[in-house]
């Protein structure tokens, strides 16, 4: 685990673990997807829990991207050093937006 100049870790302990936690759920899910493909089930059915999926992945974005403002952005500003990684930010939002809801 990184850490940046003031000592503080890039992801800390809790966001670590509930990341990790919710991942293992989320595979879960890709399981019983598979399994429902592969047992032909009903399309729309299929399709609730695709969708259910990247709520869930979006779920963890987001958790780790507020995690990165909190320490990775902040610490830089404070350096003022914050320009690239408000770029860096501004990006990953135009990007992943839409998901973060």
């Amino acid at each position: 685990m990184s850490k940046l100049g003031n000592g503080k870790k890039m992801i800390n302990q809790q966001v670590k673990e509930d990341s990790l936690n919710r991942m293992k759920k989320i595979e879960g899910q890709v399981r019983g997807v598979s399994k429902m493909i592969n047992e032909e089930k009903y399309c729309i059915d299929i399709l609730n829990q695709i969708s259910a999926v990247k709520s869930a992945l979006d779920g963890v974005a987001r958790r780790i991207m507020k995690r990165h403002v909190e320490s990775c952005v902040t610490d830089a500003i404070l350096k003022k050093q914050g320009e690239e990684k408000i770029e860096e930010l501004m990006n990953a939002i135009f990007k992943y937006g839409n998901h973060l809801k």
